[in-house]
């Protein structure tokens, strides 16, 4: 046992002071979010839309969150993390706070999209900065530490905003959003250097590469969108089949939720710093971590015995584990040819992208033709994500 908690420890050493202070940062903003996983019960039940008004809704939703990020990653190229991250916050603190105030569909509507804009502008001038901040050899457990606060951060505020709805209604929640916003970025402006930040994210002025000319960075982008597509349906089809075909109740499946956010917590930092010394490619622990989700279907589709569903969970952790922290390394590394905020922006609207398309197209298969034939689709976008990443290591080798 005290080997283990030596081991989780030890994996955060020789992290920055700045790396630390921005996952603290990173954790506010995310805890602050809370009204995000009721919006659709807010639209459904406060504002009462029907459920294909809430489908447009949220389409608004995702499509903001992509020219966020892209806007992001644009606007940190020209003027700088530091700047972009004090706008985000600011901004979308009072989007939050706004939005309680609208009425009528397609007033919401633009009103949501302008939410999901001004936040996520924060996620590809966070990265750039946490690349600023971290030592070469520690970026990609940089990135872990992130993660994990993104992770407690979902865990924490969905459970705090439904208390909050629950004995005090949605007026306040988006009030609390927005002002930890604010807190966020109060903290922000106190504890991180600007000057430090401008001085190490600038990339080399002599390499002027765009991703939007990079055909490796493409084959990565697509990998990525085939794999976040199958990766998401974990928050969207799958909690329903667990009700639906193997009959498990809210608690039973909130535990079986809760199982993935405690492994990742409890082991991808050791999980990651053990690939690091093993310096294993970047590209294989990503093509083993989409192989792991891709099973974490097929398994569902082999058995209707319920302890699969513990082993499918397990897998798809495990997956995510690899997958998400090594890719992101890989767009850190790869944005080192040219503009970082655009590469990182990219890597993000990847996952923005599948967002829109990902938890939509699931349902629609699920209803035309089941969850067996859905989960062999998504295991077949795995297999299609696996060879992309397959050919991305070719063209690495090649120097490509």
């Amino acid at each position: 046992m005290s080997l283990t908690s030596n081991s989780f420890i030890s994996s955060f050493q020789g992290l920055s002071r700045e790396v630390w202070w921005l996952s603290v940062i990173t954790l506010i903003n995310r805890a602050g979010t809370m009204v995000i996983p009721f919006l659709s019960l807010y639209l459904t039940e406060e504002q009462a839309f029907s459920k294909s008004d809430v489908g447009w809704l949220m389409s608004a939703f995702g499509l903001g969150s992509v020219v966020g990020t892209w806007l992001g990653g644009q606007l940190t190229d020209r003027t700088g993390a530091h700047k972009v991250m004090i706008a985000s916050l600011l901004s979308s603190g009072l989007c939050f706070i706004t939005l309680q105030y609208v009425n009528g569909f397609l007033p919401i509507c633009a009103m949501v999209f302008l939410v999901m804009l001004t936040a996520d502008m924060f996620r590809p001038a966070m990265f750039v900065a946490l690349s600023a901040y971290s030592k070469p050899e520690n970026k990609t457990r940089s990135v872990t530490l992130i993660r994990l606060a993104i992770n407690l951060g979902f865990s924490v505020g969905p459970a705090i905003g439904g208390l909050i709805i629950h004995s005090m209604g949605y007026d306040l929640l988006f009030w609390i959003d927005g002002i930890s916003c604010f807190l966020a970025l109060a903290l922000l402006m106190k504890v991180l250097n600007p000057k430090k930040s401008k001085v190490l994210d600038m990339h080399d002025p002599g390499a002027k590469a765009s991703p939007y000319q990079d055909a490796s960075f493409w084959i990565f982008f697509a990998a990525m969108l085939l794999f976040g597509v199958v990766f998401l349906q974990l928050f969207s089809t799958v909690p329903i089949y667990y009700s639906e075909v193997h009959l498990l109740s809210e608690l039973q499946i909130g535990l079986l939720m809760g199982m993935n956010g405690f492994v990742i917590f409890v082991l991808e930092m050791p999980l990651v710093r053990y690939f690091e010394t093993k310096k294993s490619s970047q590209t294989k622990l990503m093509i083993q971590g989409v192989i792991l989700c891709g099973l974490s279907y097929l398994v569902l589709v082999l058995t209707d015995w319920p302890g699969i569903l513990v082993i499918g969970m397990l897998f798809i952790t495990i997956g995510e584990m690899v997958t998400f922290p090594f890719s992101n390394a890989y767009a850190m590394n790869r944005s080192k040819r040219g503009k970082q905020g655009q590469y990182m922006a990219l890597y993000a609207v990847a996952f923005s992208v599948a967002h829109i398309v990902g938890h939509n197209s699931g349902f629609q298969l699920i209803d035309e033709k089941g969850y067996d034939f859905a989960w062999n689709v998504l295991v077949g976008l795995s297999v299609v994500a696996v060879v992309l990443l397959l050919w991305l290591g070719k063209r690495e080798k090649a120097g490509l």
